[in-house]
């Protein structure tokens, strides 16, 4: 796996980006809300203490158009239903996960007004995602 990221520099740790079309991940999650998603990324974080961070970055088409009630259950079942077995396929240790949807792709660390952003943060902990109310 290592071999298909690309090390970017980051504040607070090393991210590694991994190819959008991650095993197990090239067709649309079902989510809650019906939104069709596409995964536009999956970025690794190193933390000081070197523990792992995870970033699922999502473009959801509609979402501009959706209203966040509608789209919230969405975050813990990508959590539950993509995160977990994904990192567990992976063998990764993840502490800490960020799923976040947008309504376009941008790049990472970009500000769009334009582009409707949601982001939520899941503990993992005992193979279960707790949020952790971004």
């Amino acid at each position: 796996m290592r071999d298909a990221m690309t090390r970017f520099a980051a504040a607070g740790g090393i991210l590694l980006g991994i190819a959008a079309t991650a095993r197990g991940q090239e067709e649309s999650p079902p989510v809650p809300s019906g939104l069709t998603l596409t995964l536009q990324e999956i970025l690794l974080e190193e933390q000081y203490d070197h523990s792992l961070w995870a970033r699922f970055r999502y473009v959801a088409s509609g979402l501009a158009d959706t209203p966040f009630d509608a789209i919230q259950d969405d975050f813990p079942a990508l959590c539950a239903e993509q995160v977990l077995p994904w990192a567990g396929a992976e063998g990764l240790d993840l502490r800490q996960v960020v799923v976040s949807l947008a309504s376009e792709p941008l790049e990472f660390g970009v500000s769009d007004p334009s582009v409707t952003q949601y982001f939520e943060a899941f503990r993992l902990e005992d193979g279960a995602c707790i949020w952790e109310g971004l």
